[in-house]
């Protein structure tokens, strides 16, 4: 590698600390890669012509924000001259108006102008063949910088393609997996109503039977009224289930053991019901604060208040309870 000019140094400093690299100045300037190369190391051999050496180092400095002027007045060692090609000498020298001839004054005139004339078409020659190259050099690039970006593109397009189709797949599996399992939680809910069905219908119609079966020998006689109270005795059966429902309004309600411990003691709602299992109680007191519209039963069998609710809206309703089998 060329050691670099003091120019070449300077250009190169201001183009990394843009953070540029050569292919984005070629990209920027459309200048070929080799030739910027070759403006950083002072390698001028590379290009054209001296023409396009001081061309293509005023591009390079405008695309990293340099005062071109300022460079070429800084640098100007380092920057190959354009020689202006020496005039041509005149033809011949004019002669004194003694010596030239009346008639031919005019010819001489013109050869005046001849010198003028061949330099303009000189200069509208070097202009054309410069325009040619500058055109072929810009059609190379083009053509260049076409095929270096065509792999890259048909590389882009195929990366492109595969991430498509690996975002499509991922998504057709989650989306899969996601059915799958929302079919499995569906199957596995429909399961588990089916068995929470089949137990609450197995567990009524145990309930039923057991009730069929007592009602036949089941006695619920009362013992004592006084007041608003009144005691019942439950016998011939081995359950003591007892339901409370109220269907007209509100109503406290409490229930407690013969000995006193409370199942229940708040407001049962309007159409709410209330089912206690009392099988290992002797005794239950059923406290009532609005009897109207409020039922009982035992065992599944409705049981008559002991009171007219219009006339005693508070009634307490003892029951005492013997199994049958301690009979």
């Amino acid at each position: 590698m060329l050691a670099l000019t003091e120019l070449g140094q300077r250009l190169r400093q201001e183009r990394e600390n843009k953070g540029l690299s050569l292919e984005d100045l070629q990209k920027l300037t459309k200048i070929q890669k080799r030739y910027l190369l070759g403006i950083e190391e002072g390698n001028y051999e590379v290009m054209p012509g001296k023409f396009y050496v001081r061309a293509f180092i005023k591009q390079y400095c405008e695309a990293i924000g340099l005062d071109t002027d300022a460079i070429f007045e800084e640098y100007k060692s380092d920057i190959p001259s354009t020689q202006t090609e020496d005039m041509p000498q005149q033809l011949s020298r004019v002669r004194s108006r003694k010596e030239i001839p009346q008639h031919t004054k005019g010819v001489s005139k013109a050869y005046d102008y001849l010198p003028t004339v061949l330099v303009v078409a000189g200069v509208v020659v070097v202009g054309i063949i410069i325009w040619v190259i500058a055109q072929n050099i810009v059609s190379d690039k083009n053509k260049e910088q076409a095929n270096q970006e065509a792999p890259n593109s048909e590389v882009q397009q195929s990366n492109t393609q595969e991430e498509t189709n690996e975002t499509t797949a991922k998504n057709d599996n989650s989306k899969s997996e996601d059915e799958q399992s929302a079919a499995d939680k569906k199957e596995q809910e429909k399961e588990k109503a089916e068995k929470e069905k089949a137990a609450k219908e197995k567990a009524e119609k145990e309930k039923a039977e057991k009730e069929k079966k007592d009602s036949g020998k089941q006695e619920f006689k009362e013992v004592q009224k006084t007041g608003r109270s009144a005691t019942y005795a439950l016998s011939g059966t081995d359950a003591f289930n007892l339901e409370v429902t109220s269907t007209q309004a509100d109503t406290w309600l409490d229930v407690k053991n013969g000995k006193g411990n409370a199942f229940f003691s708040s407001i049962l709602k309007k159409g709410e019901t209330k089912e206690f299992d009392l099988t290992k109680e002797t005794e239950a007191r059923v406290n009532i604060g609005y009897s109207p519209g409020v039922e009982l039963k035992v065992n599944g069998k409705a049981v008559d208040l002991p009171f007219d609710s219009s006339k005693q809206v508070r009634q307490v309703v003892t029951i005492q309870y013997q199994p049958a089998e301690a009979q």
